[in-house]
C-alpha cells in the first residue's frame, strides 16, 4: 500500500485500481497507469472500448466505482475513503471535440472564462489571453466571434482556453474527430509542436493510431475496458503483446501455424512455409506476417507461392494483397498478405514468396 501511495505521489498523473460499471456492466476494470510531468499519454480503442470513460474518471465529470485517481501528487477521487475533487479544482484543461465555445462571447472572453473563475483581474486576463492566442496562431482575433472562425480556427481557440491558466493536465478528447482528413492531418503537427513547446502533461483520447503515434511518448491500447498494451509508439509496432493489438494496429496478417517435418506450414494444410527449428515456441502457434517479413521472388523456382487478389498504388510503391499458397493446398480460408511491390500485378497472377522468419512475431496458439 505505501508502495502504491509514493507511486502516485510521484506521477503527474496515476491511476491505480481503478473501475467503474455502470450496474452490472463493467466500462473499465482494474485500470493502472502513471503519467510523468511534461509527457503526454494516448488512450488508443475502438468506440466502446472505455476510453472516454476514463478521461472523464481524470477529469472528475465521472466518478470511480472503485480505486483512486492523483494529480500532481494529490488523490483527487478515492472510491474506497469516498474522496471526491470536482473538475474546477483538479487543475487541469479540457478540449473537446465540438470546441464547447460560447457562441454570445468573443473570441477572447471564451479563453478567458476559467481566469474569471479563478478570480484572476482584468488586466492579468488581457495579458493572458493575449499570449494564449499567439501561442496558437490567431493573435489578434480577441475580439472577433467564434462564427467567423473555421473549425480549425476553432479548435485553436479551444486549445488556447485549455492552456491559459496554465494547468497541470490538459485532456483532449477526440479534439479533432469533426475535422475533414486533410486540416486534421495540420493540426496534430499543430498540437504536437504547441505540447512539446510548453512542455504540457496530456491525456489524449483517439481512436486514430496516426494520431496517438504522432503526438504520444506513450500509448495505451484499450480494449473491452482494459489496457492491453501500453508502450511508446515504436515498441507497439515493433513488439505487439498480442494479436488483438496487432490487428487492431493493422501491423499485418495473423495465420496459425505448425510445425511438422522439420518445417512450419500453414496449420492443418499442405502449404508449407520455411524450413527450421520451432523458435522456442510449441509446435502450434500464432503468426504476425508483416510486410517486412515477406519478399517476392521467381515462383518457378520458389515451394511457397501465393495469388495476387488485387494492386493498388500508395505512393512508395504498390501494395500488393496475395493469398497465400494455392486453392489445392490451403483451401478458400488461406491467409491474406499485403505486401510492397514496385510494380502493379495484375488479379490472379501467380507469385513467388520468400518469408524472413526473424521478422515474423510469435504468439502462442489458440487453446
Amino acid at each position: 500500500m505505501q508502495e502504491q501511495v509514493s507511486r502516485m505521489q510521484a506521477a503527474a498523473v496515476s491511476m491505480a485500481g481503478l473501475r467503474f460499471s455502470y450496474g452490472d456492466n463493467a466500462i473499465l476494470k482494474n485500470i493502472d497507469l502513471d503519467l510523468t510531468r511534461g509527457t503526454t499519454l494516448a488512450l488508443l480503442g475502438p468506440s466502446g472500448c472505455g476510453k472516454t470513460t476514463l478521461l472523464r474518471l481524470v477529469a472528475g465529470l465521472l466518478a470511480p466505482t472503485a480505486g483512486a485517481v492523483a494529480i500532481g501528487g494529490k488523490v483527487v477521487a478515492d472510491a474506497a475513503s469516498n474522496i471526491f475533487v470536482p473538475p474546477e479544482k483538479r487543475g487541469l484543461g479540457m478540449v473537446f471535440q465540438d470546441y464547447a465555445l460560447w457562441p454570445h462571447l468573443s473570441i477572447g472572453q471564451n479563453i478567458a472564462f476559467p481566469l474569471e473563475m479563478r478570480g484572476v483581474g482584468r488586466a492579468e486576463r488581457e495579458t493572458r489571453v493575449t499570449a494564449a492566442l499567439d501561442r496558437v496562431g490567431l493573435g489578434g482575433f480577441a475580439t472577433r466571434s467564434p462564427s467567423d472562425l473555421s473549425g480549425g480556427q476553432q479548435q485553436r481557440v479551444a486549445i488556447a482556453r485549455a492552456i491559459v491558466s496554465e494547468p497541470d493536465l490538459v485532456l483532449f478528447d477526440e479534439p479533432l474527430s469533426n475535422l475533414d482528413r486533410e486540416l486534421r492531418e495540420t493540426m496534430v503537427d499543430e498540437i504536437a509542436q504547441l505540447m512539446a513547446g510548453l512542455g504540457l502533461t496530456a491525456i489524449y483520447v483517439t481512436h486514430d493510431q496516426s494520431e496517438a503515434f504522432t503526438l504520444a511518448h506513450r500509448v495505451a491500447v484499450m480494449r473491452s475496458g482494459s489496457v492491453a498494451q501500453l508502450a511508446a509508439p515504436e515498441d507497439l509496432v515493433n513488439q505487439p503483446a498480442s494479436p488483438e493489438v496487432a490487428e487492431f494496429l493493422k501491423l499485418g496478417t495473423i495465420a496459425s501455424v505448425d510445425y511438422r517435418d522439420e518445417a512450419w506450414w500453414l496449420k492443418d494444410t499442405k502449404t508449407w512455409l520455411f524450413d527450421g527449428a520451432p523458435f522456442g515456441v510449441a509446435s502450434s502457434a500464432r503468426v504476425l506476417f508483416t510486410r517486412a517479413a515477406m519478399t517476392f521472388a521467381d515462383p518457378a523456382g520458389s515451394r511457397l507461392t501465393g495469388t495476387v487478389l488485387r494492386s493498388q498504388f500508395r505512393g512508395d510503391g504498390h501494395a500488393v494483397m496475395i493469398r497465400l499458397g494455392t486453392a489445392a493446398t490451403s483451401g478458400p480460408g488461406a491467409p491474406e498478405l499485403q505486401i510492397l511491390h514496385p510494380h502493379r500485378l495484375a488479379a490472379g497472377e501467380i507469385v513467388g514468396l520468400v518469408i524472413e522468419p526473424a521478422s515474423l512475431r510469435w504468439f502462442p496458439a489458440l487453446s
